[in-house]
């Protein structure tokens, strides 16, 4: 495996629904032991894509971060800490759409509080953040086309 976060861009920003899908494809599976840490630095992540939608060409249209989940989160990182990172995503004025995928009980809540904290608390503003669950056993795209994300 990697060093690091093992967090990685697989497409940089871009419309083109085609790549979307073939780096989607080719996506590794990976459990623990095959990065650093034991589970998945969502944090990091955000932070790589966040510094990938920066320094895009294209600086018109919204940005807007997905996010697929599914390996359980890495147990270190703390409630507070996802809380910022959607926190920081709202303040550079970049969504988040996090689609969780298996491990239900162990990440549901954590992504929603990191979901909660990028669309801000409070402001009575539209909600432009989503969490998404695929319940195990029903393909992703029937619920992605009929979800806020699509």
């Amino acid at each position: 495996g990697q060093g690091g976060t093992g967090a990685e861009l697989l497409v940089s920003p871009t419309d083109d629904m085609g790549k979307i899908l073939a780096a989607l494809h080719g996506v590794p599976t990976r459990g623990p032991g095959d990065s650093a840490s034991s589970g998945v630095d969502i944090p990091a992540s955000v932070q790589v894509a966040s510094l990938a939608l920066k320094h895009r060409r294209n600086k018109n249209g919204a940005q807007r971060v997905v996010v697929f989940v599914g390996s359980p989160l890495d147990a270190s990182i703390e409630s507070r800490t996802l809380q910022r990172a959607g926190r920081q995503l709202k303040k550079n004025n970049v969504a988040i759409d996090v689609i969780c995928m298996g491990e239900h009980e162990t990440n549901e809540s954590r992504l929603q509080e990191l979901v909660d904290a990028a669309n801000g608390t409070g402001d009575g503003g539209e909600r432009t953040c989503n969490l998404v669950t695929i319940p195990a056993g029903v393909l992703p795209s029937d619920v992605l086309v009929s979800s806020p994300i699509i």
